[in-house]
């Protein structure tokens, strides 16, 4: 049996005519019309996941920018817990939240990053959601440099951590980070520091089983219980150099048992939490909602 998380809230708000453009992304609903963030919260409930993940992933200064972000950032990052916990409580079974850290310094971009500049805003993230979070789960990490800085931080929570990998999308000679790094190095650091879960996230479907099997293989040496899992997205190739704020990625055409036929193979690896993310929408959760009931 897995754990099943939601799909990607920005490509939910935008399907469901929520306001959404760059650089704001997903935080432009929280900023203009938050009913519509519970309503993504709550086709994913209802589409069957057990885990909802906080709607905080563009309250950075990258999506922001540096002046809205000082004045409402932490405003909004905490608004965004704020309903995804409502949304988790009013519904009729058990779903948890999951607080989001996203990359501070921009997605798929690990040459942007800077440590010292990134260590108050991820601190701010934490404050803002963590009276109204079951765990973490860091999202969408490009180099080990960046989940040393995260890991440090959330080490501070009690709560439990867990760390999603985003990895390269074009054809490479082993499972490599956004910045290049090898895989194996990474998921040595996360059982070194160790993390409550691993997951591989933000990157297409065809690249995470071979990263899956790496990091089944690394924690087994290190004799660690440490879950490990996988939420693609459902974009075309993201390349080295992509800017993220410059115009809304494509999306290709993945229907839900095409992505249910990649879960299924990660799954066998040894994964047990599994879910989306940008661009998997309801239906593909609830396609897999569906392969996990037949397999009890």
């Amino acid at each position: 049996m897995f754990v099943l998380l939601d799909g990607g809230m920005g490509r939910e708000l935008q399907r469901i005519g929520a306001p959404f453009s760059q650089p704001l992304w997903s935080a432009q609903a929280l900023i203009e019309a938050p009913d519509f963030v519970y309503q993504a919260h709550e086709n994913f409930i209802d589409a069957g996941c057990d885990v909802i993940t906080v709607n905080s992933y563009a309250c950075v200064p990258f999506h922001l920018g540096d002046e809205r972000y000082q004045q409402q950032g932490f405003a909004l990052a905490q608004l965004a817990a704020e309903i995804a916990r409502r949304a988790a409580d009013d519904s009729e079974r058990e779903v948890r939240v999951a607080g989001c850290i996203p990359p501070a310094m921009g997605s798929y971009r690990p040459d942007l990053f800077d440590a010292l500049k990134a260590a108050p805003i991820i601190k701010t993230l934490i404050d803002a959601q963590a009276d109204y979070v079951d765990f973490w789960l860091a999202e969408t990490i490009s180099a080990i440099e960046e989940f040393r800085t995260v890991n440090q931080a959330l080490a501070l929570s009690a709560l439990p951590a867990y760390y999603a990998f985003s990895l390269m999308d074009t054809e490479v000679d082993q499972p490599r980070l956004r910045s290049g790094e090898p895989v194996i190095e990474a998921i040595q650091a996360a059982c070194e520091s160790g993390v409550d879960g691993i997951l591989f996230n933000c990157s297409q479907p065809e690249v995470m089983l071979d990263a899956i099997g790496v990091a089944k293989h690394v924690i087994d040496q290190y004799g660690a219980e440490i879950s490990l899992g996988a939420y693609a997205n459902g974009f075309t190739v993201i390349s080295h150099d992509h800017e993220a704020n410059d115009s809304l990625t494509t999306v290709r055409d993945l229907t839900a048992d095409q992505y249910a036929a990649f879960v299924k193979a990660w799954l066998d690896a040894g994964s047990n939490i599994i879910g989306g993310c940008c661009a998997i929408f309801p239906e593909h959760i609830a396609y897999l909602d569906a392969l996990r009931k037949t397999s009890r």
